[in-house]
Formats: C-alpha cells, sequence, structure tokens
C-alpha cells in the first residue's frame, strides 16, 4: 500500500516538514556528489555518517574496545562515543536511493503536515527526532552485532505517523493498493491505513529476526520503523494539540 493523500485540513504551514524534506533532498543530492569523486567514496562516507549497530554495541559493553574479530570491517581498534552515537542523527538524514529517498518524503509529506500543525513547529521538530533515536534503539536492540550502516528518515517519519494514528484515526488517506496484479485506489480510514502498515512492518521485523539467527539478512529496518512508530504513539500524548480537529463531527 502507498498513500498518496489525505483529507485532513491543516490551518498553518508545516515549515519544519518542508525543511526536513528539504535538508534530506539536499543531503542525497550531496550523497550523488560524492559518488562521482571516485571508487568507495559514498561507501566510506555512508559508513562514517550511517548509524552502524556494534559501534554503539562496543562503546555501550566493551568501553570502545573493538574486538579482534570484527577491527578489520570497522577499521578501527577503538570506537569513541562520537563515532558511535552521533550517527544516530546524521544517518536520518541520508538516503541509499532516489526510491528510497522519494517514498520517505511522500510518507512525510502526507502526514507530517497535519502533526505540526496539531502540536507546534518545535514541539513537532522534538517529536521527530526523539521518534528517530527510538527506531534507532530498537533496530540495535536487535541487531546488536550487525556492521552494516543504517540509514533514512523512516525511523523519525514513523514515528510522525504513530502521532497522526492518535490525533487523526477518522481521516481518510488515499492509498494505492496492488494485490497481485491488480492495481486500484481506495480511501480508507488512517487507524486502518497505519494499523496494516504497522502491523505489517511488525510481523517483518519478527520474520527477519527469525532468519537472522539462521544467517539471513534484509536490506529493511523493519524494527527501526516499529520503533519509531512506538515512540510517536507515546510521545503525542506529552504535548497538547494546538487546533481543534473539528472536521469529524
Amino acid at each position: 500500500m502507498i498513500p498518496l493523500k489525505d483529507d485532513a485540513p491543516r490551518v498553518g504551514t508545516p515549515y519544519v516538514t518542508y525543511t526536513l524534506i528539504a535538508a534530506c533532498t539536499l543531503i542525497f543530492l550531496f550523497e550523488l556528489m560524492i559518488s562521482q569523486t571516485g571508487p568507495g567514496q559514498l561507501d566510506a562516507f555512508i559508513s562514517q555518517f550511517g548509524m552502524v549497530p556494534a559501534r554503539v554495541s562496543i562503546v555501550l559493553f566493551d568501553q570502545g574496545n573493538v574486538p579482534w574479530s570484527i577491527a578489520r570491517q570497522l577499521h578501527t581498534r577503538y570506537v569513541t562515543p562520537a563515532a558511535a552515537f552521533l550517527p544516530i542523527v546524521t544517518a536520518m538524514f541520508l538516503h541509499g536511493s532516489w526510491p528510497h529517498l522519494i517514498f520517505n518524503m511522500l510518507y512525510l509529506w502526507i502526514f507530517g503536515d497535519n502533526v505540526e500543525d496539531a502540536i507546534g513547529h518545535f514541539p513537532y521538530l522534538i517529536l521527530y527526532l526523539i521518534s528517530g533515536v527510538a527506531a534507532t534503539a530498537l533496530h540495535t536492540f536487535f541487531n546488536a552485532a550487525s556492521l552494516v550502516p543504517v540509514v533514512g528518515a523512516s525511523g523519525a517519519i514513523a514515528g510522525v505517523m504513530g502521532a497522526y494514528f492518535l490525533l487523526y484515526p477518522r481521516a481518510k488517506v488515499l492509498t494505492l493498493v496492488f494485490p497481485l496484479v491488480f492495481v486500484f485506489f481506495v480511501w480508507l480510514p488512517a487507524w486502518v491505513m497505519l494499523g496494516i502498515w504497522f502491523v505489517w512492518e511488525f510481523l517483518s521485523g519478527a520474520a527477519t529476526s527469525v532468519a537472522g539467527r539462521m544467517g539471513g539478512s534484509s536490506g529493511i529496518a523493519f524494527w527501526a520503523h516499529v520503533g519509531g512508530f512506538l515512540a510517536g504513539m507515546g510521545l503525542i500524548k506529552l504535548f497538547p494539540s494546538r487546533v481543534r480537529r473539528y472536521y469529524y463531527g
């Protein structure tokens, strides 16, 4: 399912949402420039500024001392707290491909403006960032030894979606649905569309955890999406709503 637009009206201008979309887009264009500077340059950039769960685990449990078994992969014998934790923030603004960026920004465009309108610009930014951190935390919990850098705003955006789920449950979302070979458009209540999305992410996360124990892997951080969504649901209760969602009647 792909959301295309919603019918929830807003009053103010979502400056923070626009800024986040612009920042992610500009940084991705910068990534493309780096990729043209030479072989391996983008990989090195992503390795430095993407969030690597193993680095966090090493700082938390091994005081930064890298075990010999993975020192070669990390190209170091010691991980500083800055190298482990700063990428938790920088990774939120990096993306791995055009589709990765476009779909993330689409979700942020559809759901972010209303959440920002409801709670205000600064609380919305705080919710976004903390949701991203929570997403990283849950992903790291289930993938503590992973050396694969995690990039993307999807965990933070999942937090926005979790907030929207509670703020606008009866709003309608125009959704592109494509079961098997059929494609059609349908207006779904937000609680249905987002509820299905969350269940899918949770089940996918559980499946990847099982696959990981059997030697498999996935290129999608499903647990990050779950963690962000739950964080957004929790955080939205801390921020009083500025607008009355009167259109539900």
